[in-house]
């Protein structure tokens, strides 16, 4: 995901040093006129805002707080942008550790697949002071059709986005187990959903979830293994609040038994489909 939102960065015109973890992530970012970076630190070296897109909490406090990271390259004023789905708990916590350096903190995490990303049409939910969103909205604009915000505590804007996905993770659910049943009974799964979109839901949420699920593309945009993260999290942030979600406990039990067999790896809503099948076929 952060490719295509760095594109867009650079398409606007903005100067662009980047880093990635992972070697030769960066070559077409520096065929479009991006400088890398050697470090964490080095990507920083007096900018005026960072951005970092990363899977998880330990890739970002590995970034952050490791050797050559970032929390102590920061110059006091810059604003850091972490549009990464990471906890409430590791957001509140960054919060802390950027006000004790004199940094700003915006929690902006994006709602979207890559192609969305390679758009420009990303949905952004974002938290934090009022000076450091204005800050990054010029940036966030870069790849974003819209950006909601949600609150003044960085943490906020990370529980909407887990919040969502775990909407995204049911319906995806739903959809796979009702068209096992349309299957059962005959109906081509496509007309069935085509019919009752029509007659309900008019969404074309629903209609892009049901295509990829019904054509599966050859590259995953999202897997199993980063919906099972995104909900292990949810369910973190519910428990400190002392809530229980019984939904959100059944799909952490359908993601334990994709782990069991395998499909880590596999697209998050063909994933899901799949062992909704399986489990149909098995009775």
């Amino acid at each position: 995901m952060g490719l295509p939102m760095a594109l867009r960065l650079l398409a606007a015109g903005h100067e662009l040093r980047v880093w990635n973890r992972s070697e030769g992530r960066t070559e077409r970012l520096l065929r479009e006129g991006a400088i890398q970076a050697g470090t964490p630190a080095e990507a920083e070296l007096g900018a005026d805002a960072v951005i970092t897109m990363l899977f998880d909490d330990q890739a970002c406090e590995q970034v952050l707080f490791g050797p050559n990271g970032l929390m102590e390259a920061l110059s006091p004023g810059a604003v850091h942008i972490a549009c990464s789905t990471i906890s409430v708990a590791l957001a509140a916590r960054l919060t802390e550790e950027h006000a004790r350096r004199g940094h700003e903190f915006v929690a902006a995490p994006v709602f979207g697949r890559p192609n969305v990303a390679e758009e420009g049409r990303l949905w952004t939910v974002v938290a934090g002071a009022e000076e450091a969103i204005a800050k990054a909205r010029p940036l966030l604009e870069a790849f974003s059709r819209g950006i909601s915000v949600v609150g003044r505590e960085p943490r906020q804007a990370c529980a909407v986005k887990l919040g969502g996905n775990f909407l995204i993770g049911t319906m995806i659910r739903s959809l796979s187990e009702a068209f096992v049943y349309a299957e059962g009974q005959g109906i081509d799964p496509e007309i069935f959903f085509e019919t009752v979109n029509s007659a309900l839901f008019q969404s074309p949420f629903y209609a892009a979830y049901a295509k990829l699920m019904l054509h599966p593309p050859e590259q995953p945009g999202a897997t199993m293994e980063l919906g099972e993260k995104d909900l292990r999290m949810l369910r973190e942030a519910a428990a400190a609040r002392g809530a229980r979600l019984g939904l959100a406990e059944e799909l952490a039990a359908t993601y334990a038994e994709a782990r069991r067999k395998g499909m880590t790896q596999q697209d998050w809503a063909v994933g899901l489909y799949r062992i909704a099948q399986q489990s149909a076929n098995a009775r």
